[in-house]
């Protein structure tokens, strides 16, 4: 049974914490992927649906675009926050939360009479995932034995990495056969079996403590990680001489990110009560962990975006036939996720980051040459070793980042992780969407067709480095030890 522990009190260390036993745990974990996996559908799940949301609701793509960048800001900013809502909540009170709230967003979003309506939408269900995505992780750092932590991880980056890549597919198919409404529709029965399954089944993780909570690093908090998305978001107005909201942006949020990172350092060491622990990037193997993962983020969001463009654009394809061109490889990510977690138990990190980070690489590259004459064979088998590469990658990496910290610091190291991953999504689709845009306005040709395959070479091209900076970090990261004493 989980207690309150008071304020500024240190939290039981991992052998004072007792375990619940091996079925409460297998349905803990059972109910928090399975939600975690219909949250994170919603990240990519409107991108094929947003020509049929501007006829509906008359709008232009600049705005139909807010629904995307709406999710993304929206987990960009209360991420950072579930470290102290995971010392402050049990995991029942933060799933109870979390699903309801989900439910409501779902609705709205399924019965949208406006776009204002499916905007907030948006929001409420951003807020969420934002919340249970770290739970997920710190319930299965702290529930889970050391030994088997990466074959648990393995399923938890089914739900992290495959999701972004089924969503266009799945939204594909609903609305190619129902309409776009029913892409949440479909959602609300699920969610709701979820809700009150999850209500019975979930056992606390920890142990919680009264946290004091800092309005003002919530402000900043913002400020920080919400303009730097926001800049991230708009980054491809800069090739068409509207620099001025992304660099503005950018500032406010780098500006933002200093203030906050040395408000948390002063809070932390004078009563512990920093929204977000910073003490996690003392850890050499977590910092160079989620740096990595930064930029597999980026590189497999930032692909994500810019291959449907070229697949309609150039090769002409069907919005549903995009989608399937992502789901191969969204499948071989989701059959190899667990054997890799089972194989990190045995080998460790480095002899699964190397290779994967290797595939990543070379997945990229295959895409780079890209052109009018391509085969869709070609760009699926492309896709397919590129995602089997994140598929290594992001089982690997979330196992060794947390695993690399003490006990105490898994709610502020999942925190980190997420944002980073948001962070990252967010980077790489703006840095690839901007190469993209840059390629299509240097390109000699006359054809959109040529124009449009032009700057997708550009983009895969800036994809590659980041996939080549991946792998050279690659090489320096550790096994953790079954456990980290607290340093």
């Amino acid at each position: 049974m989980s207690q309150t522990l008071s304020p500024g009190a240190a939290a039981p260390s991992a052998a004072e914490f007792q375990r619940p036993e091996g079925r409460a745990v297998t349905a803990t974990l059972a109910v928090l992927v399975v939600s975690a996996l219909v949250m994170l559908l919603n990240e990519t799940v409107l991108s094929v649906a947003l020509p049929s949301l501007m006829v509906d609701f008359a709008i232009e793509a600049s705005t139909a675009q807010w629904l995307t960048t709406a999710f993304l800001l929206t987990m960009a900013v209360v991420i950072p926050t579930t470290g102290f809502l995971l010392q402050r909540f049990r995991t029942r009170q933060l799933f109870v939360a979390a699903m309801s709230a989900f439910l409501v967003g779902t609705a709205l979003a399924a019965f949208a009479p406006t776009f204002t309506v499916i905007l907030v939408a948006r929001v409420i269900q951003a807020l969420c995932a934002a919340i249970l995505m770290p739970l997920l992780m710190n319930t299965t750092m702290t529930l889970v034995e050391p030994h088997r932590r990466g074959a648990v991880m393995g399923v938890n980056s089914i739900v992290i990495s495959v999701a972004p890549a089924i969503g266009p597919t799945l939204s594909g198919i609903v609305i190619n056969g129902l309409g776009w409404r029913w892409v949440f529709g479909l959602m609300l029965p699920i969610t709701a079996v979820l809700f009150v399954v999850g209500a019975f089944v979930l056992r606390n993780a920890s142990e919680t403590r009264r946290a004091r909570f800092d309005v003002p690093s919530l402000l900043l908090s913002v400020l920080a990680f919400g303009g730097i998305v926001f800049a991230f978001a708009h980054a491809s107005e800069v090739v068409e001489g509207a620099w001025a909201t992304p660099v503005v942006a950018l500032v406010v949020g780098l500006v933002g990110l200093l203030v906050f990172a040395r408000r948390q350092l002063l809070l932390q060491a004078r009563d512990g009560s920093a929204l977000l622990d910073l003490a996690v990037f003392r850890y050499r193997d977590f910092t160079i962990s989620v740096v990595i993962l930064f930029l597999g983020m980026a590189a497999m969001l930032g692909s994500v975006m810019v291959l449907p463009i070229y697949l309609q654009g150039t090769l002409g394809l069907m919005v549903l036939a995009v989608g399937f061109v992502t789901l191969p490889g969204g499948l071989l990510q989701a059959a190899a996720a667990p054997a890799i977690g089972r194989l990190y138990d045995r080998v460790g990190p480095r002899p699964l980051l190397v290779p994967g980070t290797l595939l990543l690489t070379a997945g990229m590259g295959m895409l780079i040459p890209v052109g009018t004459e391509t085969s869709v064979a070609w760009i699926v088998g492309s896709f397919a070793v590129f995602s089997l590469g994140m598929g290594v990658l992001m089982t690997t990496l979330m196992t060794s980042s947390l695993g690399s910290l003490p006990w105490p610091l898994y709610g502020h190291g999942s925190a980190v992780v997420n944002t980073m991953q948001q962070l990252g999504g967010a980077f790489g689709t703006a840095g690839l969407i901007t190469a993209l845009t840059i390629g299509m306005h240097a390109s000699p040709a006359s054809e959109a067709a040529l124009g449009t395959a032009h700057g997708a070479q550009w983009a895969f091209v800036v994809g590659f480095v980041l996939a080549l900076v991946a792998l050279g970090l690659a090489f320096f990261v550790r096994r953790p030890p079954l456990e980290v004493v607290e340093r």
